[in-house]
């Protein structure tokens, strides 16, 4: 049964929730989790760019 997952949020934690779960996904880990949902005032464009290019991980 997959959990579906809601974002509240996509700041500094929400993009470091969302990076982890990727990358546990990717490893086979959690195939049961999705996130379904990013809650933020920004635009998505914004946000993927966020997500894709961090100053602080690289």
């Amino acid at each position: 049964m997959t959990i579906r997952i809601g974002v509240n949020g996509f700041g500094r934690i929400g993009r470091n929730f969302f990076r982890a779960l990727d990358a546990q996904k990717a490893a086979g880990q959690n195939a049961d989790l999705e996130i379904v949902a990013v809650n933020d005032l920004t635009s998505t464009d914004v946000l993927a760019h966020l997500l894709k290019f961090d100053s602080i991980l690289g």
